[in-house]
């Protein structure tokens, strides 16, 4: 059997508009996926829902079908995305309307439903369970062109068309294991295809090949393996560097659970099958957990932040001088913000060239459930303190009023308890079955470490000289991928970058819990910091809210590395 060609035109809701129209037209494809949400979008398209009982789901993905559904239904490539967010069978209907409008009424819409749970947590904005692809994969079957769903897991845009295509039963773990890996890979758009990439300037690559990267694409295979490519002639480049990186993102420890199917991340094996080419074959699975993740976004109060430009001599004396003038107004205010936080980021250079590199930036972010304390209350105090605080005095924008926030936490649901249903192109509603097999997830022994390094000269410089990384955020935890591109530099990494070592390159992390996971296969190392991000993104507890920038960070620091690595 010929494999399926799954491609992918959304990484998050507001990635590259013209990225469905350039999968559609610069290859051939089977089905195109596109993933639209994220913890914060749950949380935008949940205040959406308050203004308009109606919306709720990704605006962006209607506005790219009306320029594409005529051509997707041309060549034959069905539609698949979970931009229907918290209303599908309202994003379902406007899809039908559309293709009406557009002279394709005999266009065949499902959606997937099932995953709101608000009734079961009082109080928050959007409670949401993670279902997997089956629900997909029964709607597909049932003739579906354009199927649309609430939250899904992001590999289940790709184990749900896989399954109907091949006719997987929901038992058959390495093969859906080895659709999760593939579509882990694709979720995120350009990531798969040198985006975002730590040795994106490496190896004389020409950089041109950045300036517009193309989407990726999985040709999954009857057994459950896969290559991960892009369309002939598109931006961007697939290799294994950045197939591993993108493997890394945002996972944890070698079990990678799913609704679907918990993956074995430490028997994935990659190979480079050509140009623009890896093959992803090897992957075992076992029984998913027997409880669902559930992403919970609650209104956390509101948010105000005021960035003071601190430059030349004495920064540090300025910084002590305004913030005890700020701590003193808003001691004696009629309500003093309940969460203050301080940052002196010294990005100041001694004899600078410019005025920008001679300045420091003390930012300080005020978060409290009345808009005013952190609204009329900041503003005032940082207003009055114009003509009357450390020579120099200025910041990056007036103070204005409070901004809400959101907090995300995870839960935890018995899969039987939630009611996972396909809503087929004729109406049917079809249940889910939640499956009978079920394992508890545990971390697995620890793989043994390779044989280190003999000793030898080392040579102080920068980690990312020998090892890439990729960073992000799961809720209010941060997760940073490290691997290395050779044998021996994976045998120097494995004893080196250990938690300890860690800790001390990134002073940040010294507080938090840390906890490292080894992957030999990618020689790669994961390391979970728990609870740096606050409660999550949307609260903006940190300078990089979403831990985008850590891995660079820790790439950037220097510590002794062999030279025969160098």
């Amino acid at each position: 059997m010929r494999p399926l060609r799954i491609g992918n035109a959304s990484g998050f809701y507001g990635d590259r508009f013209s990225a469905m129209r350039e999968m559609l037209t610069d290859g051939p494809l089977d089905v195109l996926t596109g993933d639209y949400l994220a913890e914060l979008t749950m949380l935008i398209l949940g205040r959406d829902r308050l203004k308009d009982p109606g919306r709720g789901y990704a605006k962006t993905f209607l506005r790219q079908l009306e320029e594409c559904l005529g051509l997707a239904r041309e060549r034959g490539v069905r539609i698949v995305a979970n931009a229907g967010g918290l209303n599908p069978a309202g994003l379902a209907d406007a899809v039908r309307e559309l293709a009406g409008r557009l002279g394709l009424g005999e266009t065949r819409v499902a959606h997937v439903e099932g995953d709101d749970l608000g009734d079961r947590f009082p109080g928050a904005l959007t409670a949401n369970a993670y279902l997997g692809g089956a629900g997909i994969a029964a709607c597909l079957r049932a003739g579906a062109d354009v199927v649309v769903t609430g939250r899904v897991t992001d590999a289940a845009l790709v184990t749900g068309p896989a399954a109907a295509h091949f006719g997987w039963g929901p038992t058959e773990y390495d093969r859906l294991a080895g659709a999760v890996v593939a579509g882990h890979v694709l979720e995120c758009g350009s990531q798969a295809t040198g985006g975002n990439y730590a040795f994106f300037a490496g190896g004389g690559r020409d950089l041109g090949l950045l300036r517009h990267p193309g989407f990726p694409l999985a040709e999954i295979h009857e057994d459950g393996s896969a290559v991960i490519t892009k369309h002939d002639g598109t931006g961007g480049f697939v290799d294994v560097g950045t197939v591993t990186a993108q493997l890394l993102y945002e996972t944890q420890g070698a079990r990678y659970a799913g609704p679907d199917v918990t993956a074995r991340l430490d028997t994935v094996a990659l190979t480079q099958a050509g140009p623009d080419r890896v093959r992803i074959d090897g992957v075992r699975g076992e029984a998913p957990p027997p409880t669902l993740k559930a992403g919970l976004n609650r209104l956390g109060g509101f948010r105000n932040e005021v960035v003071f430009v601190l430059t030349g001599l004495d920064i540090e004396a300025k910084a002590a001088l305004v913030r005890a003038q700020l701590e003193d107004a808003l001691d004696r205010a009629k309500s003093r913000p309940a969460h203050v936080r301080w940052e002196l980021a010294r990005t100041d250079r001694e004899d600078a060239p410019s005025e920008e590199c001679a300045s420091a930036l003390l930012r300080l972010v005020v978060r409290d459930a009345d808009a005013d304390a952190v609204g009329r209350t900041i503003s005032g105090a940082a207003i009055e303190l114009a003509l009357a605080s450390y020579p120099g005095f200025h910041v990056t924008a007036p103070p204005g009023k409070g901004s809400p926030y959101g907090v995300f936490e995870a839960a935890y649901v018995d899969r039987g308890t939630v009611d996972h249903v396909a809503v087929l192109p004729d109406g049917e509603r079809r249940p889910i079955p939640s499956g009978a097999d079920t394992r508890v997830l545990e971390d697995p022994e620890p793989p043994p470490l390779p044989a280190p390094l003999p000793p030898g000269p080392t040579r102080r410089a920068p980690l990312g000289l020998v090892a890439g990384a990729r960073s992000g955020d799961k809720g209010g935890d941060a997760n940073v991928g490290v691997w290395a591109r050779t044998d021996d530099a994976w045998r120097w990494l494995a004893h080196e970058l250990t938690v300890d070592r860690f800790r001390e390159l990134l002073p940040e992390t010294a507080e938090p819990a840390v906890v490292r996971h080894d992957l030999p296969n990618l020689r790669a190392l994961n390391f979970v910091v728990e609870g740096l991000l606050g409660e999550g993104v949307a609260a903006q507890a940190r300078f990089d809210p979403q831990a985008k920038g850590l891995g660079e960070w820790l790439r950037a620091r220097h510590l002794d590395i062999p030279e025969v690595l160098l």
